[in-house]
């Protein structure tokens, strides 16, 4: 039997220096970020996630959505802030520096997932070829970043130090990691990058409700009413 496999790359280089490029940012906004704000501030606008990607769906994608659409990506990300944050004894911090990294981030996030959709769909291309390229060139852009900022260096003599402790735990991650990415992008590719943002996002209730059962903590009413605004 004539086995053939098809390696060739479907969607344009620039696309996925495009992708690499928002990816890296998205990460490198987002964790400076944390030097700014405190968790709930975080929590407030990681949940808003899926109101840039409905943006981005219109202006990258030409989408259009209807006032339901709209409706319930806001009662969603209300109930998801009021949902984490509820038994929250930290007021949030709205540092400017801060707010515009991580709405930056955001942003980035948003023009990722709908380039991604465009891209796979116009050029039919597999889940495997977006995550060896696309990763591929961010790794090759934070390898630079490092290199032109002294930074690989000290990375290296610590990793070496502590190869359980970072090399370790860096397979685990990335090879989680991996599924994970592998996941969303089927996603994207089947039901669209708002979908895929509900998804991930919605998770975070799910994070808190699983908390309940391996730890002891409060149970307050907003619990029930944020969490029956996230189902609306």
């Amino acid at each position: 039997m004539d086995l053939k496999f098809n390696n060739s790359r479907k969607i344009p280089g620039k696309t996925y220096m495009l992708i690499a490029f928002l990816t890296v940012g998205t990460m490198g906004l987002s964790n400076t970020s944390l030097g700014y704000l405190n968790y709930p501030t975080q929590v407030i606008f990681k949940c808003c996630k899926l109101i840039p990607v409905m943006l981005g769906g219109v202006f990258i994608q030409g989408k259009r959505y209807n006032l339901a659409d709209v409706s319930a990506a806001v009662c969603m990300s209300l109930g998801l802030i009021w949902f984490t944050l509820a038994d929250s004894t930290i007021a949030p911090n709205f540092n400017l520096t801060g707010v515009m990294l991580i709405s930056l981030a955001l942003c980035a996030d948003a023009v990722i997932g709908n380039v991604q959709e465009k891209a796979m769909k116009l050029h039919n291309a597999s889940n495997s070829e977006m995550v060896l390229y696309s990763y591929s060139i961010g790794f090759v852009y934070i390898l630079l970043g490092l290199s032109c900022t002294s930074g690989l260096g000290p990375a290296v003599a610590f990793c070496s130090k502590n190869p359980v402790g970072t090399y370790g735990y860096a397979f685990l991650f990335s090879l989680t990691g991996y599924f994970g990415i592998s996941f969303v992008l089927a996603l994207i590719k089947i039901f669209g990058a708002l979908l895929a943002v509900t998804v991930t996002t919605g998770r975070k209730a799910m994070t808190v409700v699983l908390s309940f059962l391996f730890f002891a903590k409060p149970f307050t009413f907003q619990y029930i009413w944020s969490g029956l605004l996230v189902v609306l």
